[in-house]
């Protein structure tokens, strides 16, 4: 984590595509920690699980959305423990999909596995759009925690 100026700090995973684009993966300014769209990676910056793609270009199925979604909710882990937080300081997520159908099936479970409950207590949106940053990737999530800093 670095510290760019006092009112913000931020963390990143390290992956050659921050750099390229130009941005921070998370910020925390005061006691909230935006999370930047995290997809299904690993440390290196492969992705996991990556879709098969059609002639196209584009995905041929979306059996790998239950893969993908648990691989970017522990990338998120890792960046909200920068900040000594976890998914328990999560009130807001927004998940952005190709296919809003298979992500809903599989993602309930996923969340709930995530989270350690039936009943997560953030806010949950999913979206379907049409493409996302690479074409093997079929979910991305941005995530919303508040931390209480007195308690630190």
């Amino acid at each position: 984590m670095t510290n760019n100026n006092s009112a913000k700090q931020v963390a990143n995973h390290g992956v050659a595509w921050e750099r390229a684009f130009g941005y921070q993966q998370a910020v925390q300014v005061k006691d909230t920690i935006y999370i930047s769209g995290q997809l299904s990676h690993d440390a290196g910056g492969k992705l996991v699980a990556p879709a098969e793609l059609d002639a196209k270009g584009r995905p041929a199925d979306f059996s790998q959305m239950e893969e993908q979604i648990r691989q970017t909710y522990v990338n998120a882990k890792k960046l909200l423990a920068k900040f000594d937080a976890s998914l328990d300081d999560v009130v807001e997520e927004t998940l952005y999909v190709l296919d809003v159908p298979s992500a809903f099936a599989v993602g309930s479970a996923v969340r709930k596995e995530m989270y350690g409950t039936d009943m997560p207590q953030c806010t949950s949106n999913l979206i379907g759009v049409t493409a996302l940053a690479f074409p093997e990737q079929i979910v991305e999530i941005t995530f919303r925690a508040v931390i209480d800093r007195a308690a630190s």
